[in-house]
């Protein structure tokens, strides 16, 4: 009995494995780990309801994008009232940075909703985030256009990053008198210390060109136990 006990274990261990490399084979994704969103709004400074970017477009903004919890790209965010936009050499007005968004939190993943207005040449780095962890360490997460974002604006023709994922597409007023529609990407990053507490993120544009990247949410991914 006790043999024959094991040789049922052994089998139904094998037809779990089956499943998983069945799994694979369908493409199918694991699951995720747990998703805990980052609050970004203490150092947010521009409203989604609120025209930017100029004054020349009416109705350019992010108005059509849902709030509260939603998922995009089968990642979870948290959107709120307002974004993280910073500046270029075409948007004067806006810093070069915006420090310290607090995490104090371990993360496997970093999950972060973006864009940026208007264009660079492929792979020209427009800004990154800087990733500082409790220890006083840091590292920084280039932010390259045509590989993580590209200009939020965007018509059919339009290639998506090689990199990062579109995660979002609506419509605006502005974008739309101008042929055009909007989108937001993702871009995801992983964490090489997944046991090392985050403590903030620190956002930065180049300002050397005239993209002028924000961020609307930011997701951070437990490590899977």
């Amino acid at each position: 009995m006790a043999a024959l006990g094991c040789v049922v274990a052994v089998t139904l261990a094998l037809r779990a494995d089956d499943k998983k490399d069945d799994a694979k084979a369908a493409g199918k994704k694991e699951p995720a780990g747990k998703f805990d969103y980052i609050d970004i709004q203490a150092k947010a400074n521009s409203k989604l309801k609120d025209d930017f970017h100029g004054t020349q477009f009416p109705g350019n903004n992010l108005g059509s994008l849902p709030t509260g919890e939603q998922t995009f790209a089968d990642v979870k965010f948290k959107i709120g009232e307002k974004f993280l936009q910073l500046g270029s050499t075409n948007l004067q007005d806006m810093p070069d940075k915006l420090e310290g968004i607090e995490v104090n939190k371990k993360a496997a993943k970093l999950h972060f909703l973006h864009a940026t207005g208007w264009f660079a040449d492929d792979e020209t780095v427009i800004g990154e985030y800087v990733v500082n962890w409790d220890d006083g360490t840091s590292v920084t997460i280039p932010i390259a256009y045509g590989k993580d974002v590209r200009d939020w604006w965007y018509g059919d023709d339009d290639p998506e990053p090689t990199q990062g994922k579109v995660a979002w597409k609506g419509e605006n007023e502005g974008a739309t008198s101008n042929m055009k529609k909007i989108r937001l990407y993702l871009t995801t990053w992983e964490n090489a210390k997944p046991d090392k507490k985050i403590k903030s993120i620190d956002f930065t544009t180049s300002k050397e060109t005239g993209c002028a990247p924000f961020c609307v949410a930011i997701t951070a991914e437990e490590k899977k136990q």
